[in-house]
């Protein structure tokens, strides 16, 4: 949620007077300790919608049922990786077309509470930075180092005109704008560069314009990610004490409004954790004790009516492709490719007995006309898939270019590879007639290994996981370890994710050398209409290592939203007419199925299927297209349910 700083804050002076009714103006009041819009008092009801997470098909739908439930203000990310693709090479076409996604909140009535970072987190692949940014030798992240203040300035120079006139001062909707985030849950505490981005905000959106940081309410983290010249808010979930929270703020904020700039509706999931979900009547109950708390704080802009309560999510979406981060918490924990983050609307954007709780908690003068009701839904039913091709026999394929050598293993950034899967290829030095074993260093499996010898696959490294193997061969037998990312940490003070082998793997403690590796560019491939407009391929080997398997389906004469099911399946990405809808991975879960949009889907001729499966597929490969989604089964829990 957010607020704002104006020139006058600047020079640490306070707004004591009323800006004329004429102009348009968004101010923070800090005598009445409000927020002043066009000169009166103003309160905001908001709530987060990432349009990165959703199909632009499907923006229009998902903002309206926002408005419809009462929302006068969406919050929105500018995730910097999704655009600036490489060095100096930007995309805003598509479902990237920020711009669109911002006039149409216009369109709509919605004001804005922008958040262009350029650090983000969101749970969204390293924060919103890009991975090329770590090409860059000694640069460190999020500090005044000059490497990383010249990729953002750059950045900057491109991204702030876009947004400046559609400020609310400019005539547009966008009325605060929040810089970095939670930069005090970083080490590097670093005020210089919390001032660089001042000035750079200043110098192009101007002084008018509400800027603001969000940060715990830890002491600590109020220390390092607060500064003047901007409003410092905070953020707390639905279990933590209100009057302590806002305690915190009015330490760093003696006067102006309270801010809860994230309060959780849901939490997201992380693979091999239980989905997390609360139920529509405690979220609802939390909310109206959040009012209460308030009352008894003694301030009158405490309620959720003066929209000081931001809920994170609203509306969460999907983590297409290769955007879902990952957390650490004593351990590397991916996030789902599903962001439904149980929020007042679902993944698939459907109105869900939480907004319906929420919306009558907010219970003020409610747009004339009805909820859009959920979009419809399709279970096409199953579709029987075949294998192509083991990934070891198509690389000349997935790596046009041919491999690199090098003595010892390199990583996805030394080859300036941002996501995806690379291959490291060498030989058995010696005989090996009794298992040895095959180990990786502490911290070098960055996110997950998958092992072959002589093609044959013969198990996992992992990621704070297992990291030997035992294998058996002979001089010259080929070793190929295929390594995904699983998406770099999005939080705290790992940003700087090194991907792929991070060390060089040994064999009875001895080391290994002499490597090909090869980066591999599936999406482009897949994009280009591979594998089903190749020749045919005899498909070797069985069930069991990564291969590619595909299929067609046709829809009824309609292209409806639809959940795929995996049954049997273990592990691995699913792209259909070339859109890759992430990863799937029934055998750890929770999530056991993919949303697709019915944008992706073609009417009137075949729907083309790739699925890369990296562990085992099952005896007879099919996928399951049904009408709802299943994100509630989990390796290794009990729960069963279905959602």
């Amino acid at each position: 949620m957010g607020l704002p700083a104006l020139a006058l804050l600047l020079a640490g002076g306070l707004l004591h007077t009323q800006a004329s009714p004429s102009a348009r103006s968004f101010q923070l009041d800090y005598e009445h300790n409000c927020f002043r819009k066009d000169g009166a008092s103003f309160r905001y009801i908001s709530g987060s919608i990432h349009y990165a997470r959703v199909p632009r098909s499907a923006w229009r739908d998902r903002l309206l049922k926002m408005y419809m439930s009462g929302l006068s203000t969406v919050q929105v990310y500018v995730p910097w990786n999704y655009h600036e693709t490489l060095p100096g090479v930007y995309d805003f076409t598509g479902n990237r077309d920020v711009e669109a996604f911002l006039d149409l909140t216009a369109e709509l009535g919605l004001l804005v509470i922008l958040r262009p970072g350029p650090y983000i987190c969101a749970e969204w692949e390293m924060g919103g930075l890009p991975a090329w940014l770590l090409w860059k030798p000694d640069i460190v992240l999020r500090t005044s180092n000059p490497a990383y203040l010249a990729a953002v300035d750059s950045w900057l120079h491109i991204l702030l005109p876009k947004i400046k006139p559609r400020l609310y001062q400019q005539g547009g909707n966008i009325i605060s704008v929040q810089v970095e985030n939670e930069y005090g849950s970083y080490y590097a505490c670093d005020y210089g560069y919390l001032r660089h981005l001042l000035g750079s905000f200043r110098a192009v959106l101007g002084s008018e314009v509400l800027l603001f940081t969000t940060d715990s309410t830890g002491a600590e983290e109020l220390r390092c990610g607060t500064l003047q010249g901007f409003y410092a808010t905070v953020d707390f979930g639905p279990g933590s004490n209100v009057t302590e929270a806002f305690d915190a703020q009015r330490r760093v904020e003696p006067k102006g409004p309270l801010v809860n700039s994230e309060y959780y509706t849901g939490w997201l999931d992380y693979w091999g954790e239980a989905h997390a979900s609360t139920s529509a009547a405690d979220q609802a109950s939390r909310e109206r004790g959040c009012w209460r708390e308030g009352a008894v704080y003694g301030e009158p802009l405490l309620g959720l009516f003066s929209g000081v309560y931001h809920r994170y999510m609203f509306h969460g979406g999907t983590n297409f492709a290769y955007w879902s981060g990952a957390d650490y918490k004593d351990q590397y924990k991916p996030v789902t490719t599903s962001y439904d983050y149980d929020a007042p609307l679902s993944e698939a954007g459907d109105p869900t007995e939480k907004l319906f709780a929420i919306r009558t908690v907010i219970s003020k003068p409610l747009p004339v006309g009805p909820m859009p009701p959920a979009t419809p839904k399709y279970a096409y039913g199953s579709v029987a898939l075949q294998k192509y091709a083991d990934l070891l026999d198509v690389l000349d394929v997935l790596c046009p270019s041919g491999p690199i050598q090098s003595q010892f293993p390199l990583t996805f950034e030394a080859l300036k590879q941002a996501y995806g899967f690379m291959v490291y290829h060498t030989q058995l030095p010696w005989d090996v007639p009794d298992p040895a074993t095959l180990d990786a260093p502490p911290h070098s499996i960055c996110d997950r290994g998958y092992v072959m010898l002589q093609k044959e696959y013969q198990g996992t490294l992992e990621r704070d996981g297992q990291t030997t193997l035992h294998v058996m061969g002979r001089a010259g037998d080929t070793l190929d370890i295929l390594l995904e990312n699983m998406g770099r940490i999005s939080f705290g003070a790992n940003t700087s994710d090194f991907k792929g082998l991070l060390g060089n793997l040994s064999l009875n403690s001895r080391p290994l050398s002499n490597w090909l590796i090869y980066p591999l560019a599936i999406d482009a491939a897949v994009q280009q209409g591979w594998p089903q407009a190749a020749l045919p391929k005899s498909s070797t080997g069985g069930r069991v290592g990564p291969a590619f398997y595909t299929g067609t389906f046709e829809t009824p004469g309609i292209a409806w939203d639809t959940f795929v099911k995996f049954p049997g399946w273990s592990k691995g990405l699913l792209w259909i007419n070339g859109f890759n809808l992430g990863r799937y991975w029934t055998r750890r879960g929770p999530q056991q199925t993919l949303f697709v949009p019915g944008s992706v889907l073609h009417v009137g001729h075949p729907n083309n299927i790739t699925v890369l499966e990296l562990e085992e597929a099952p005896p007879t490969p099919l996928l399951l297209f049904l009408d709802q989604p299943l994100y509630n089964r989990t390796f290794g829990f009990s729960t069963t349910t279905t959602e």
